[in-house]
């Protein structure tokens, strides 16, 4: 399954399709040690110990990607929607860019369709979409590990 993403004007929207229902994705996408796994993608690791997660509407997502170059980037964001097992919408004030995750059913799986709106002009790039791309694609491949260890 490949991750469809496209970046128009100062947002990027991707879609793809998992092999796994909702609320494993939900799972996932709230639960520290998950999100150290798959959110830096092929371009960066996730210390599980930065990860911050207070799952509420005001709670904050938090966590500090380390490049292959060594570079350390903290991510801080604010939870502006949280409806389990269905959609989480981030806020990042440093900025600005919001992300709205949403999870539905489609047959055997789950669509997830991630939306970033006020994307600022340096992240209107091919990279970004890429990085978009892979953080999915990890995603993908967390599931399938979780969904083998649960067989």
């Amino acid at each position: 399954m490949t991750t469809e993403v496209s970046l128009d004007g100062d947002q990027l929207i991707a879609r793809r399709h998992l092999d796994a229902e909702p609320a494993l994705v939900w799972e996932v996408f709230t639960t520290p040690e998950h999100l150290a796994a798959f959110w830096g993608g092929r371009h960066a690791t996730v210390p599980r110990a930065s990860v911050v997660v207070d799952l509420r509407v005001g709670g904050t997502f938090e966590l500090e990607t380390e490049g292959a170059d060594g570079s350390r980037r903290a991510l801080c964001f604010r939870y502006e929607i949280v409806e389990p097992p269905s959609r989480l919408v981030l806020a990042e004030s440093r900025t600005g860019i919001t992300t709205d995750i949403r999870l539905r059913p489609s047959g055997p799986g789950t669509t997830l369709l991630v939306h970033q709106r006020r994307l600022p002009p340096g992240l209107r790039t091919e990279q970004a979409r890429g990085g978009l791309a892979g953080i999915l694609e990890r995603l993908d491949a967390v599931l399938r590990e979780l969904r083998g260890s649960a067989n």
